[in-house]
């Protein structure tokens, strides 16, 4: 039965959105190649301005020399860098790991801490990346915000925010808790194979032209933020 939904009204795209992606992407795989929540940690910071594919090109060298904290605790910065010097921001990359490492042992036992605070108090470490590393690997909820998902928001009008840090609040607002981290993949591929920054201004995808069949004027995403790397969000 086909439900009828208000796209005037911002629960009403929330909710049809919500129902599409979960039809298009039943299944939400982790984009990023990981054994664990450590290798799932590093290559969120390894993300950082860089696409999953040559984040997925590096830790596939990368754990194969090493793949544990005490391990790359132990490897001097230039070798770190060599290995994934082919992503973006390598020479602060590499420092921010092997420093990361270094406290997880120190300070964890080795093992990734499950709280935000914890997660967000390593180098290199800000809140999406701990959002991504809490919901992913330890099945907590929360919904991380990258450029993908702050676009789409503003192109559907579900949310007014410059920063992603309010378009996280208001996209929690919208969708159910035990939705958070499905939907938060379930929008990254949406805005990666069809909603994308040049692919659509806000009128000629699906989802887009479903809710805003009227809509003429182009959607000019409104940002202002900073990359993950260092402690902030991309």
């Amino acid at each position: 039965m086909t439900v009828l939904r208000d796209f005037s009204k911002k629960q009403g795209r929330a909710d049809y959105v919500a129902e599409r992606l979960a039809e298009l992407y039943p299944k939400t795989p982790i984009p990023l190649d990981h054994r664990d929540a450590y290798t799932l940690l590093v290559a969120v910071v390894l993300s950082a301005q860089s696409t999953d594919v040559s984040v997925n090109k590096v830790t596939s060298h990368l754990w194969a020399r090493v793949a544990t904290p005490a391990e790359m605790a132990q490897v001097p910065v230039e070798e770190i860098r060599q290995l994934i010097r082919s992503v973006g921001l390598a020479r602060k990359k590499s420092k921010a790991i092997r420093e990361l490492s270094q406290l997880l042992v120190e300070r964890h036992g080795g093992a990734v801490p499950r709280t935000f605070a914890k997660l967000e108090a390593l180098p290199g470490v800000g809140h999406k990346a701990a959002s991504v590393v809490m919901s992913q690997a330890f099945g907590f909820p929360a919904f991380p915000v990258d450029t993908h998902i702050h676009r789409l928001a503003q192109r559907w009008k579900l949310s007014k925010g410059r920063i992603v840090e309010k378009t996280e609040t208001d996209l929690k607002r919208l969708f159910p808790e035990e939705d958070w981290s499905q939907l938060h993949l379930r929008m990254i591929y949406y805005g990666r194979e069809y909603c994308t920054a040049r692919g659509c201004n806000g009128t000629a995808c699906e989802i887009c032209s479903t809710l805003f069949p009227e809509r003429k004027p182009v959607v000019k995403m409104k940002k202002r933020n900073r990359v993950d790397l260092g402690g902030a969000v991309f």
